[in-house]
């Protein structure tokens, strides 16, 4: 089994340094990374440093580990590239890609979409979770909602979206004025609860994971936002940077292991409330949705 143990972080963008594995027993200076690239570095190092933006059930600490659906990948596939120790750092989520672009950490494990517009600022691996969207309401959604062209129509609806989620990007696009815009996934389910939101619109599996078993919120069915007409296909990956290649591809060819192999993928995200319906299609490529050629 392994040993977790927790740091206080000191950065600003986090909230918390958290250690998966047993710590390297390197002394200082031990070993000389100069001139290694951060896949090699890693190695050498034995340890990785990864950053979530604590959103259930991707990514989030729990009693002072680290835990879901990513993290499961991660540790899985970092101990067979030969890292065993990996470094966790919560921050939020406009934090993830600046700080990693500035060396704060060295990939982003928070099932991060894959969209054009990230893709200028960073490499993301290949696609490792489909998702949907879903909509949390007041119990017995007194709106009846059901999708974002439902909330676009009615006139005294008021939507919260976290910023800089695709779900923000879609009320743009669909002329939804109304909105609330909040830091993380809890605080969109509580901006309902409050009723300072008719609704708040993220990925259905974390939606679903977070409001089970609540007295005062629901989710609506899932659904596939449809902008211009078109389905806005939506898959998460892990981010990196885009000068670390070595890194990507090493990461990817172990990826590739467990994507290739349904049982393989159930066994990690499945306890994390994900389906056979995540696992992305095998001719689903990033190059494809970094085009925006895919919605």
């Amino acid at each position: 089994m392994t040993k977790r143990t927790t740091r206080i972080g000191i950065a600003t963008a986090a909230v918390g340094t958290l250690t998966l594995g047993l710590l390297a027993g390197c002394a200082s200076g031990e070993s000389d990374t100069e001139g290694m690239n951060t896949l090699e570095k890693a190695q050498e190092e034995g340890t990785i440093t990864l950053a979530i933006a604590s959103e259930q059930p991707y990514s989030w600490v729990e009693d002072g580990e680290a835990t879901g659906a990513t993290i499961a990948m991660h540790e899985q596939i970092f101990k067979n590239l030969g890292i065993d120790d990996i470094e966790i750092e919560e921050v939020d989520w406009n934090s993830l890609i600046p700080g990693l672009n500035a060396g704060r950490w060295d990939a982003v494990s928070a099932g991060m979409s894959i969209l054009p517009e990230r893709c200028a600022e960073a490499a993301f691996s290949d696609p490792e979770i489909m998702y949907t969207t879903t909509l949390v309401v007041a119990k017995d959604n007194p709106k009846n909602l059901s999708d974002l062209d439902s909330v676009a129509a009615a006139e005294d609806v008021t939507l919260a979206v976290q910023s800089g989620a695709i779900e923000e990007g879609y009320a743009t696009d669909l002329g939804i004025a109304n909105t609330i815009q909040v830091d993380s996934a809890q605080a969109g389910i509580e901006v309902v609860q409050s009723g300072r939101a008719d609704a708040f619109a993220l990925t259905a599996v974390s939606l679903n994971w977070m409001t089970e078993g609540s007295d005062d919120v629901e989710t609506t069915e899932a659904f596939v936002q449809e902008i211009d007409g078109v389905e806005q296909i939506g898959a998460g990956a892990t981010v990196f940077r885009q000068e670390d290649t070595e890194l990507l591809e090493a990461y990817n060819e172990e990826l590739a292991k467990i994507t290739g192999d349904e049982a393989a993928y159930l066994d990690l995200v499945e306890p994390f409330g994900f389906t056979a319906e995540n696992l992305p299609p095998a001719d689903l490529t990033t190059e494809q949705l970094c085009s925006g050629e895919l919605g």
